[in-house]
């Protein structure tokens, strides 16, 4: 079976088509500019080595979706003769609120519920839910799967997912922390007790998804007991642009004495923050990493800040699990940064963390980085989250 991987942003979508059960992906590619002037798409047939690009004013999601299904039945680039080929649609939902344990058919009833969690995920639902219509009209009768990034992290115990305000905005609100990144910490978590050899019930895991938007994720017993982002992606870490955890009292002092809105607020915390905050270089760690190497120490700051937090979760996450068998690196600078990874893991002994060097002189594969004396095993593990997708999109529907 042929399936459709989708993940529509606001203004861009992603996609992808895996053979299943197989797992081999035919062809992906990339919409950008979805309803704003110089849309165009980007579709790349595995094999093929001249990528297609299309450049075509595409002023809704349908009609970004219509221009991508021509893409997959093009005689030349394309992947299958007819849409009846397509056996089913995955898509990346953000935020199910605690409405979802675990992937589910897309109905009426699960698209209410993603409507219901738009004031959690305002930027991210309303564009999932315009993927889903868009294929309901364009692939009538198609079965659709939503895959949402908060649902692994929902068997968070009630000391971990709940905030220390007063319980009423909880009951009215559901003012808690619910987590992301749940489809690539489910994804690593299970490549690392096949690495390990080990039931994923039998091991304690730190996953770190480290990238622009980072995340690290406490899993015990093959579930997820705690996680570094909170009621949005905000909480936790510092990440390219967003600030992570600090003392709430300082958004009000900050407002205050500049003059901001909510709104201005919001922005500052989300865009203007984290490491172009701090470095006032960049977002992108490498140009930050680039300018520490030149001497600037405001580079370096942020890299040492950025550090310095993972450290503390490892550490926190540790305790609450009464120890760790593995920590896992993933996502873009977690893959990648060979730097990165080795300041983590410096001076953990403590814990039985030790990095072996010539190991970690490594990008993007899927190893173990750790000294045959490290009690505690180091793994680097590729995230594939639509490969995730596409395995639920095709378990669901298969039964």
């Amino acid at each position: 079976m042929k399936v459709l991987v989708i993940n529509c942003g606001s203004s861009s979508l992603k996609y992808q088509v895996l053979d299943m059960p197989s797992e081999k992906l035919i062809c992906k590619g990339l919409v950008e500019k979805i309803g704003i002037p110089g849309s165009m798409l980007t579709h790349t047939k595995i094999g093929l080595d001249e990528k297609f690009v299309l450049q075509s004013e595409m002023p809704d999601h349908t009609t970004a979706i219509g221009h991508v299904l021509d893409a997959l039945l093009d005689p030349e680039h394309g992947v299958a003769k007819s849409l009846d080929e397509i056996g089913a649609v995955g898509h990346r939902i953000l935020h199910g609120g605690d409405k979802f344990t675990a992937s589910c058919l897309v109905d009426e009833k699960c698209k209410d519920a993603i409507r219901a969690c738009i004031p959690l995920g305002p930027l991210h639902n309303p564009a999932n839910l315009m993927g889903i219509e868009a294929c309901e009209k364009l692939m009538p009768g198609k079965p659709q799967v939503a895959v949402f990034d908060t649902a692994f992290h929902q068997t968070m115990p009630p000391e971990a997912y709940m905030y220390a305000l007063p319980y009423e905005y909880y009951k009215k609100y559901a003012v808690r922390k619910y987590g992301f990144h749940g489809t690539s910490h489910r994804y690593v978590s299970q490549k690392a007790a096949e690495m390990l050899g080990k039931d994923l019930k039998d091991i304690k895991l730190i996953s770190c998804h480290l990238g622009n938007g980072a995340s690290i994720c406490a899993i015990k017993d093959g579930k997820c007991y705690d996680t570094s982002m909170g009621l949005t992606p905000l909480e936790g870490l510092i990440m390219g642009t967003r600030c992570g955890d600090i003392d709430p009292a300082a958004i009000p002092f900050i407002a205050e004495k500049e003059g901001m809105n909510f709104k201005d607020v919001d922005t500052m915390m989300n865009k203007k923050s984290g490491m172009l905050g701090i470095s006032g270089v960049s977002s992108d760690f490498r140009d930050v990493e680039t300018a520490a190497d030149e001497g600037n120490e405001r580079a370096k700051l942020a890299l040492d800040m950025f550090v310095h937090r993972v450290k503390s979760y490892i550490g926190s996450y540790a305790a609450e699990m009464d120890g760790v068998d593995a920590i896992i690196f993933t996502a873009g600078l977690g893959e990648n940064g060979k730097t990165t990874r080795a300041a983590i893991c410096k001076d953990m002994d403590f814990f039985g963390i030790e990095l072996d060097p010539e190991k970690n002189d490594v990008r993007g594969k899927q190893c173990f980085l750790n000294t045959d004396a490290s009690r505690v095993k180091i793994l680097l593990i590729p995230t594939n989250e639509e490969l995730m997708i596409a395995k639920d999109t095709y378990e669901i529907v298969t039964k």
